[in-house]
C-alpha cells in the first residue's frame, strides 16, 4: 500500500500516523496471540508445562533476604514504613520537602540490644624450644 504524503496538512498526516499506531498495536497483538497458540500446541503435543521449560518462570518470585525489615517510619502515618529498596514512596519524597526533614530523621531507631560480653579466651602460649646444634 503507497501512500503518497506530498501534499497532506500536518492535521491529515497526524491522522496517518494515529491510524498507523493503531494498525500496529492490533497487528502485534494478533502476532502475539498467534505465537502463545502455537506455543500451548507445542507444549501440549510433547505433554509439557512452562514452568517445566523455563525453570522458574510462571511462579512467585523470591523474595532477598531480609528485604522487608522496615528502615523508614511516616511520621504523620506510623503504619506506612519503607525498607529502604526501590521506588522512594510519596509520603517518604513529602517528607524530605519539609524543612529540617532529612532521611536520617526519618529513620527507624531500634532499642539497643544488650550483647553478652565477650568471652576473654586464654592464649595458648607455645613456646619454641631452642635446638643447639652440638658440634662434634
Amino acid at each position: 500500500m503507497a501512500v503518497k504524503l506530498d501534499g497532506l496538512s500536518p492535521k491529515e498526516l497526524q491522522a496517518l500516523i494515529a491510524q498507523a499506531q493503531s494498525k500496529m498495536e492490533s497487528a502485534r497483538a494478533e502476532h502475539i496471540q498467534s505465537v502463545k497458540a502455537k506455543i500451548d500446541a507445542l507444549l501440549k503435543a510433547e505433554g509439557l508445562q512452562l514452568s517445566e521449560v523455563y525453570a522458574g518462570r510462571g511462579g512467585k518470585r523470591g523474595r532477598r533476604a531480609g528485604a522487608g525489615i522496615p528502615k523508614y517510619r511516616n511520621p504523620a502515618n506510623p503504619s506506612q514504613t519503607w525498607t529502604g529498596h526501590g521506588k522512594k514512596p510519596t509520603w517518604f519524597q513529602q517528607a524530605l520537602k519539609k524543612s529540617g526533614v532529612t532521611a536520617d530523621s526519618l529513620l527507624i531507631t531500634r532499642p539497643a540490644t544488650k550483647k553478652a560480653p565477650a568471652k576473654k579466651t586464654a592464649r595458648k602460649v607455645t613456646t619454641k624450644k631452642a635446638t643447639r646444634k652440638v658440634g662434634k
